[in-house]
């Protein structure tokens, strides 16, 4: 896998993805958390295609700045570029904008593992 595979994601604010409905906050504006979310899916989807069969990428790290607010309803999108590859560990740098302003900014870590395999071990964890 190269560097440079970039992704784009983008949703609506819902009530759904509020500080206050994510237990984050007391505000209905876009929640650190959510945004996490659609930071880590948009690096995860950009890579997929990429991956051999069996196989998928597990989010390990994220170092993110929540620079603004957004309120209900209004569109984001998440942007991310994947700038190093280190045999399965990718790194990529994420940034996310609402209709106004760059709302966050950071880098994420993923490794590349075998599906069954990763599955299996965690589910061991359930038979200790």
């Amino acid at each position: 896998m190269d560097t440079g595979i970039k992704g784009f994601k983008e949703i609506i604010v819902t009530k759904e993805l509020t500080a206050m409905s994510m237990g984050s906050g007391d505000l209905d504006v876009y929640a650190t958390p959510s945004m996490i979310a659609l930071m880590e899916g948009t690096a995860s989807e950009s890579v997929k295609s990429e991956l051999d069969e069996g196989q998928g990428s597990v989010g390990t790290s994220i170092s993110v700045k929540h620079l603004a607010a957004t309120p209900i309803g209004m569109r984001v999108r998440c942007e991310s570029e994947l700038v190093e590859v280190d045999g399965r560990r990718l790194v990529f740098n994420i940034t996310a904008y609402d209709e106004k302003d760059k709302i966050g900014e950071g880098t994420h870590e993923r490794f590349i593992i075998t599906n069954e395999k990763f599955q299996s071990k965690a589910d061991s964890k359930l038979r200790e």
